[in-house]
């Protein structure tokens, strides 16, 4: 009999674990985690690379769980972004919690550490501007700036602070391509050389698209340094050598996925349906997925579509 009893708790116990994996196999992505069936939802994005592939995800994602999405990706900057998502035009898109404390909100110093920037960014954005933030990815696509790796030694640039020294004895040689946002956002330009103490010559800054920046550094006519963001694969890709920011000026820039309060609140899932997307989105992951586009010229969705494929997610 207790034998009988026991093979009996096996069964049952074997019934059970197949059961868990059906329910987890049988899931279709994410979309089994919650319906959104009915929801029509605008996504945006800036227009650099890595927004471009983090609004296709975002795309591919919601309409994976039924929700009909209107593609307004590739708008022009941080500004655009955020005013669209302020008034309505868009519903959601991938900010930065540096961008959102700084830019954003107005403060001049990033907070230390990268949850506390976050649960600070996500109050403070909620409350007085009706955001939410949803938990960030652990990827940080911090401002670097970058020089060519053969006149790396020769400049003597190693550090930022470096640049005080190169500025007053070579003023010629400190050239810097730089995105019009970087030239005038405070965590910037602007704030990198009040807290450095030190100021580019004004003819040595060259305006120039934010894409094309690593290839013109690389070149080295135009300018010796420029503005990138550390997730940009061509850093490695073209031998570019990063200068270290020895007073850490640069906020840490967490993605999270900004979305209207009224949305939010409408469709309180779609926390839980990003939450393992965002989750998987490190710095490793993002430079990769950046590479595939500005290395191997794979376009954004379809980089999107392969990752999430891989990973489950749709």
């Amino acid at each position: 009999m207790r034998k009988v009893r026991a093979n009996l708790l096996k069964l049952l116990g074997l019934i059970a674990v197949l059961v868990l994996v059906a329910v987890g196999c049988g899931g279709g992505g994410t979309s089994g985690k919650a319906d959104l069936s009915g929801a029509e939802i605008t996504v945006g994005s800036k227009e650099f690379t890595e927004q471009l592939v983090l609004g296709q995800i975002a795309i591919l994602v919601l309409e994976n769980a039924g929700a009909t999405v209107e593609d307004q990706t590739r708008l022009a900057g941080s500004v655009a972004a955020r005013q669209a998502l302020e008034s309505g035009e868009i519903d959601t898109y991938w900010d930065y919690t540096g961008t959102g404390w700084i830019t954003y909100l107005g403060h001049t110093q990033p907070i230390d550490g990268s949850q506390k920037q976050y649960e600070a960014v996500a109050k403070e954005d909620l409350k007085k501007n009706d955001i939410k933030w949803l938990p960030p990815a652990p990827a940080n696509n911090t401002y670097v700036l970058a020089v060519r790796e053969e006149v790396y030694d020769d400049l003597g640039v190693k550090e930022l602070s470096d640049f005080e020294q190169l500025i007053k004895e070579n003023p010629e040689e400190a050239s810097l391509c730089a995105a019009t946002e970087f030239l005038n956002r405070d965590d910037g330009l602007p704030g990198l050389e009040e807290a450095y103490g030190f100021e580019f010559p004004s003819d040595q800054l060259v305006k120039i698209e934010l894409g094309l920046i690593p290839e013109a550094v690389d070149q080295g006519e135009r300018c010796n340094f420029g503005e990138v963001f550390a997730t940009d694969a061509r850093i490695e890709g073209l031998d570019l050598k990063v200068i270290e920011d020895d007073k850490s000026f640069f906020p840490v820039y967490n993605p999270a996925l900004n979305v209207r309060k009224q949305v939010y609140e409408d469709y309180p899932e779609i926390e839980k349906i990003f939450a393992p997307v965002s989750e998987k989105l490190t710095t490793e992951t993002l430079l990769n997925l950046n590479a595939q586009v500005d290395v191997e010229g794979q376009l954004p969705e379809d980089v999107a579509e392969q990752w999430l494929s891989e990973n489950g997610f749709i």
